[in-house]
């Protein structure tokens, strides 16, 4: 019997995606319709972001871990979090969690390092981009990490907690984004970071000027074969 999944979400529409690849890849590996057993709990993305954004990121880890123990309770085995951002909090209260975590960026640094990537742009809200959470996992693997220009992390974020945890994907940001990873192309990158969870419904390897790392879904299949793990 496959492990239960538990999602502890910050975000909608990423937690969302990654619950569907979930529910639709489980099939590959668990039979006709079959999927983990899956949990989600979220607080209000309002609370998460005032205190990222006052930079109070125990605050934010205690919140993960809170969600942690709701899904716990509900018969979780392991837990993932579909939010890059909340990860820097996350590196704070881990070692404290009552069940095991898969970590995002350590996910994306093992399916870039399988690639055998050298240089990667990352992409995220500012303070994903800004933060520890992506040098530190991807340094690990000999990986160099590359970020946009200030501006550019500026819009970034604005078009990330603006419109896309809204569901609002316009053509105009994805021309922006275009934009952007071209410009990390040209600076030497050989795959883009999409270290939102909400980025891979915007953009993706047929329309991106670089091979792209979906983080989302990483995540969740990397959820998917820890489930099914004797």
């Amino acid at each position: 019997m496959a492990k239960h999944v538990g999602i502890v979400a910050v975000s909608a529409e990423g937690a969302a995606l990654c619950y569907r690849t979930l529910c639709a890849e489980g099939a590959a590996l668990l039979g006709r319709h079959a999927h983990p057993e899956v949990t989600m709990h979220t607080f209000p993305l309002s609370e998460y972001m005032c205190h990222i954004e006052a930079g109070r990121w125990d605050q934010v880890g205690e919140m993960l871990l809170a969600s942690a123990e709701k899904v716990g309770r509900a018969g979780a085995d392991l837990l993932i979090c579909p939010d890059n951002t909340a990860h820097q909090a996350l590196d704070l209260v881990r070692d404290r969690s009552p069940l095991p975590w898969l970590h995002i960026a350590e996910e994306v640094a093992t399916e870039a390092a399988g690639r055998g990537c050298k240089r990667l742009l990352v992409l995220g809200t500012r303070y994903l981009m800004e933060g520890p959470v992506y040098p530190s996992k991807l340094g690990a693997r000999g990986i160099e990490c590359r970020i946009p220009d200030a501006s550019a992390r500026e819009r970034i974020n604005t078009l990330t907690l603006d419109d896309f945890v809204y569901g609002r994907f316009e053509e105009s940001a994805r021309a922006y984004f275009k934009q952007v990873i071209q410009e990390g192309r040209d600076g030497g990158c050989d795959a883009v970071v999409l270290g939102c969870t909400e980025f891979p419904l915007l953009i993706g390897d047929g329309d991106s000027p670089l091979p792209t790392l979906d983080s989302t879904r990483i995540l969740a299949r990397a959820a998917l074969r820890a489930a099914v793990r004797e």
